[in-house]
């Protein structure tokens, strides 16, 4: 074997089959050795942002890591943005990323760079390789190192040299580690708060949000009157008919201060304290009131489920008492095309077990208040705020769940940061729906620009929010990659074409026109 091919013998035997890759000349002895293998699928992505993005939903929806394929300091740079997401959103990932030989590296060649720096910033675990049979063993440890907590990201510096050199062997991972129990002391703790009299919510998070964990919190709920707030971002939440639903910490944060003002305790499970997206002038950063308590039940890299089952034991809560969401069926849509009549044709005609990667913006509120009494499905939210996530993600929870429809609710402009991942899905056939969102704006910023009241804005400073002069026409884009498309101006044009795109299978685009009216946002705000 060389380094390369002992290296994947390793991956593989600790359960590693997908690489999302987009290598260069020092990962070639990596690329062949995938090419001769039977057990890693590889799949290619046009750009690093798609690579890094789409393993983080592989991730997600998988509950094991993919590996990514990366070349140097600048391709790694290249996938940041999503690394910085994936690292929110508390995922195993396992970055490769190729670098020059060591007796190279003095050299300053043009892609000479700090790949260990680079690879810090969103890395929890980062190791260079220093000879063939050290690539191997810490290929082993990356994967090891993925599974501390909940999830990690962790990056292998592969020096290319190791790669074609010869090694003795391949090396096998440690089991992945046990979530550490909560302790009987801190039930304990919590459960005497729920007996104190004291107005009590519950903020949710992580595993928290999953179907198993949400049915003792459900019971909780109901006994003790407090109720299930969520993560206002989620990694993976489970929801629709038949499970227990929650209400999400609100994105604005004098909506969140508002929402959550009137309690004296929060306990949070598998979540943070809820903080502010921004800083705003004259709001709290911290969006729970300053004279409430704040305990932690289980924190994200603690065992939730058995937290909430011994809680529910310690306050007498039994089976059958959580309340489960009723399917909801709102009327067919009909007239203008609009955040609510997106969410209802969703929730009329989204099938069980979908997925919805969410990076709406600002149509995923209502789209999700909407959904809620849809079809069971999983909502991935964009954990890290870096836009660009939502296509890659929705990609990668396809090829983790390829019997499963994937909805990816995508804002415009974000599109564009990663717009190679239609590439990968119609090279792929993943089957994705992509609902575009073209507003012609950011849509967003204009809204955060009138919240921070710094005046009346002039036709320069909107220009720079503008994304309409020239219009993107995201039929043509979408045809260029050869993925399927449509466009809708209404709701019944909507919902005809969204029902089509549910009844067939691979990547599909609908390009839902809906009109922002500029001056309206900030008459209100200011």
């Amino acid at each position: 074997m060389n380094g390369a091919e002992a290296l994947l013998k390793t991956l593989v035997d600790a359960g590693i089959e997908i690489c999302f890759a987009n290598p260069g000349t020092s990962e070639m002895h990596l690329v062949s050795a995938i090419g001769r293998s039977s057990e890693v699928r590889p799949i290619l992505c046009l750009f690093e942002g798609v690579v890094t993005g789409a393993a983080d939903g592989y991730a997600r929806m998988a509950d094991k890591p993919a590996i990514t394929l990366l070349h140097l300091g600048p391709g790694l740079a290249n996938g940041m943005a999503n690394l910085h997401n994936a690292k929110k959103a508390h995922v195993p990932m396992v970055n490769i990323v190729g670098d020059h030989a060591p007796y190279h590296l003095p050299h300053n060649a043009p892609l000479t760079s700090d790949v260990t720096a680079h690879a810090k910033i969103n890395s929890t675990w980062v190791k260079t390789s220093t000879s063939a049979d050290n690539l191997a063993k810490l290929g082993a440890i990356a994967v090891q190192q993925t599974s501390v907590g909940t999830g990690r990201v962790a990056t292998l510096i592969a020096a290319a040299n190791h790669a074609w050199e010869p090694a003795e062997k391949s090396y096998r991972a440690r089991r992945a580690k046990i979530l550490p129990d909560v302790s009987p002391e801190v039930v304990s703790a919590v459960a005497a708060l729920l007996r104190n009299g004291k107005k009590t919510a519950f903020v949710l998070g992580g595993h928290a949000l999953r179907e198993d964990a949400l049915v003792f919190a459900g019971r909780i709920a109901a006994k003790t009157g407090c109720p299930l707030f969520g993560e206002t971002f989620p990694t993976r939440h489970q929801r629709g008919v038949g499970r227990v639903s929650i209400t999400r910490v609100p994105y604005f944060a004098e909506h969140a201060l508002g929402v959550l003002g009137e309690y004296e305790q929060f306990i949070l499970i598998g979540a943070a304290t809820p903080v502010a997206f921004f800083a705003y002038p004259d709001t709290p950063s911290v969006l729970v009131p300053p004279t409430a308590t704040v305990t932690s039940l289980a924190s994200i890299d603690e065992a939730v489920l058995p937290a909430l089952s011994a809680l529910a034991d310690a306050i007498g809560v039994g089976a059958g008492l959580e309340v489960l969401q009723d399917r909801v069926l709102p009327d067919r849509p009909s007239g203008a095309l609009t955040a609510a009549t997106i969410g209802d044709t969703i929730a009329l005609l989204m099938p069980d077990n979908a997925i919805v990667s969410d990076e709406g913006i600002t149509c995923a509120a209502e789209v999700f208040a909407r959904t809620a009494g849809g079809a069971r499905h999983d909502w991935l939210a964009i954990t890290g705020g870096a836009i660009g996530q939502g296509l890659p993600v929705s990609f990668g929870a396809a090829i983790a769940c390829p019997d499963r429809k994937v909805i990816a609710l995508q804002a415009d402009g974000s599109a564009m940061y990663t717009v190679q991942s239609l590439w990968s899905m119609a090279r792929e056939n993943a089957d994705v729906v992509i609902v575009l969102l073209n507003n012609d704006s950011y849509a967003i910023l204009n809204i955060e620009l009138a919240r921070l009241k710094t005046g009346k804005p002039s036709d320069k400073t909107l220009s720079m929010l503008d994304i309409g002069h020239p219009s993107l026409n995201w039929q043509s884009i979408a045809a260029g990659m050869n993925v399927r498309a449509s466009r809708a101006h209404s709701a019944e044009e909507f919902h005809a074409q969204f029902e089509a795109a549910m009844q067939t299978k691979g990547p599909h685009l609908i390009e839902a026109v809906i009109k922002q009216d500029i001056a309206a946002i900030f008459s209100m705000e200011n």
